[in-house]
């Protein structure tokens, strides 16, 4: 299921011109909804670097999918706000997969639904802890040398 998240998730990426991180990532800054994200809480719910949420947040802003615009609270603090006209249009991608996913869930009790929801929420919840446990690790001695050759 999560391979086919990343695949769907590049289909659609390669559609709106971002690469799937892009993607991802602007996912979050639209879930935030009108409070917006800061580029720290991207940070945060990435794992990412915040030299690299900086160039994400260039890069969609340069697309037109997000802006930048001062917090009304502290106005020293940036939030990242998604672009709806511009966002507005991805949804379309998803249209389909909403209607088919609702049939599914239709075929099923609310409580094992309920369940399900349960479980997939802890997943997530693993996944996440897994993954910062993971970035602690160090990287294998032949991916690290690669990655050296293909920055020189």
């Amino acid at each position: 299921m999560s391979a086919q998240g990343v695949l769907l998730s590049a289909a659609v990426a390669e559609r709106v011109g971002l690469s799937s991180s892009d993607l991802e990532c602007l996912d979050f800054i639209v879930m935030a909804g009108p409070e917006a994200m800061t580029p720290g809480q991207l940070v945060v719910a990435t794992g990412l670097t915040s030299g690299a949420v900086t160039g994400l947040i260039d890069r969609l802003e340069r697309s037109g999918f997000v802006r930048r615009e001062a917090d009304p609270v502290d106005r020293r603090k940036v939030r990242v706000v998604a672009v709806e006209a511009r966002v507005r249009p991805i949804f379309a991608y998803y249209e389909r997969l909403a209607q088919r996913t609702q049939a599914l869930w239709a075929q099923f009790t609310e409580e094992q639904l309920r369940m399900v929801l349960d479980f997939t929420r802890r997943s997530i919840e693993l996944s996440a802890e897994e993954a910062t446990h993971i970035r602690t690790l160090p990287p294998l001695k032949h991916v690290a040398k690669s990655a050296r050759k293909a920055n020189s």
